[in-house]
């Protein structure tokens, strides 16, 4: 009879211990979230002013080769052997510094872009770990379109909106 209650008496608390640990599972629109974010504009507008900037410098680049390229044209049958030859390794020069400056462009873009983004990203990242040490959820998947999560159901937790509140967005 003794054993029958411990295990009983154990069976038991080990039920409530097991009950006790209820999982809660949330899910948020990270991307939603970000594109709410005012500091998202000024990081936007900063990398269009950066790539304007390069945009307009690659210009000048493309401008000096086309017309150092007309002149080289336009002379050509005057040009002696070596002038010619010399010419066309300008023109091959510029040509290639032209190419160098369009990659280290583009390079440049997106760590910026990378840079820009990075505190914005762990602002979101930490509101929606406050949001989740606060209704204590143990997992929050990421629902943006593409990030991996493959269903949820309607009775679901978006926490969305408590992540946006927590950022004082509306």
């Amino acid at each position: 009879m003794r054993k029958v209650i411990l295990i009983l008496s154990s069976l038991f608390f080990i039920g409530t211990t097991i009950q006790a640990q209820t999982v809660i599972f949330g899910h948020v629109d990270s991307n939603e979230i970000i594109q709410a974010m005012p500091e998202l504009e000024q990081a936007q507008k900063t990398l269009q002013d950066l790539a304007k900037e390069l945009e307009e410098a690659m210009a000048g680049m493309q401008r000096e080769f086309q017309t150092k390229y007309q002149d080289y044209q336009s002379k050509y049958e005057t040009l002696s052997s070596v002038l010619r030859k010399s010419r066309e390794e300008e023109l091959q020069d510029l040509q290639k510094r032209v190419e160098t400056f369009r990659q280290t462009a583009q390079q440049e873009l997106q760590q910026k872009e990378i840079a820009l983004q990075q505190p914005i990203i762990e602002k979101v990242q930490n509101a929606i770990e406050e949001v989740g040490k606060e209704q204590k959820f143990t997992y929050i998947f990421d629902a943006t379109p593409g990030s991996g999560l493959l269903y949820k159901a309607a009775t679901a937790t978006d926490v969305t909106p408590l992540v946006k509140k927590q950022l004082g967005l509306q």
